[in-house]
């Protein structure tokens, strides 16, 4: 199948109630994890090997990794840059085939926001590659879960949101409305309200990221309120690293490393594969294998 390009399959999503998981992937495990969920559940998914990640694999490496799985599967897999600060990384994404790009320009005031966004879209719409940005910003870390909480953010303004993505032509906006990155020690609750005018302020589809460890009565309240696309790494890493630690008693008196990879791997799949049935309530129940 071919890659998912364009913003299609983000407002068909809203529009039938349910939304696209983005999946971060580090490694050759996650990837191989998140492909074979999406191809379980035969839903679009974005896999997305981002500027953080390859800070451990390599940009040109884990580009090409998850480009090659994205397009040998017969999945709708679209390959999306998560977090990106810089030009040049999004530019270079951009030319390898990646199907989409977040350009992060939530720690910076209002106007440099824009004119950072501005920039990324038009390198981005160039290629036909669309492009989201965030407003407001969320607690935590992307890569490492440490009891965040949602008051070390800032929440978006719906009036401030719909004079960004005019301003700008963004096709998608993440937003914060109460959402961490990472797992907290206190259940999150997310300001509805508050995500309900910013959607009845911008035409855009709505991006929620921190989406792990959210009361799925949350998540799902979020979708009904216009976010069609749901970011999702520490329950992905969790799932993991569970995996691996219950593998390697059996795996250490053999030096049996493929054993938990494999564990590992078929933990992400697993949890991606819920995730995805939970975001699309009738999804297919297919097993990854």
């Amino acid at each position: 199948m071919m890659l998912l390009h364009g913003t299609d399959a983000l407002t068909a999503a809203a529009r039938e109630g349910r939304a696209i998981p983005g999946f971060v992937a580090y490694n050759l495990e996650t990837v191989q994890g998140i492909v074979a969920a999406a191809e379980a559940a035969g839903r679009p998914v974005l896999l997305q090997a981002g500027s953080s990640a390859f800070k451990h694999a390599g940009r040109a490496a884990l580009m090409a990794l998850a480009l090659d799985a994205a397009r040998r599967s017969d999945a709708a897999l679209g390959v999306h840059l998560d977090h990106s600060r810089d030009l040049e990384e999004i530019t270079a994404c951009v030319e390898a085939g990646y199907t989409s790009v977040m350009v992060d320009g939530s720690h910076l005031p209002f106007a440099e926001n824009v004119a950072l966004t501005r920039k990324a879209v038009e390198r981005a719409h160039a290629a036909g590659v669309w492009v989201e940005a965030e407003l407001g910003a969320l607690a935590g870390d992307e890569d490492v879960s440490t009891d965040a909480r949602a008051a070390g953010g800032s929440m978006t303004d719906p009036e401030q949101a719909a004079e960004f993505v005019a301003a700008t032509g963004v096709d998608a906006l993440a937003v914060a409305v109460g959402n961490v990155h990472g797992f907290t020690a206190e259940p999150v609750r997310l300001d509805l309200d508050r995500l309900a005018r910013i959607r009845a302020a911008v035409a855009v589809p709505l991006v929620l990221h921190g989406a792990s460890g959210l009361p799925e009565e949350q998540l799902l309240g979020a979708v009904r309120r216009g976010v069609a696309k749901v970011n999702v790494n520490a329950e992905l890493r969790r799932a993991y690293l569970e995996a691996v630690s219950s593998a390697l008693p059996g795996a250490l008196p053999g030096s049996d490393v493929v054993s938990t990879w494999a564990a590992g791997r078929d933990a992400v799949a697993a949890t991606a594969l819920r995730i995805t049935q939970t975001l699309s309530p009738t999804a297919s129940t297919t097993q990854p294998t």
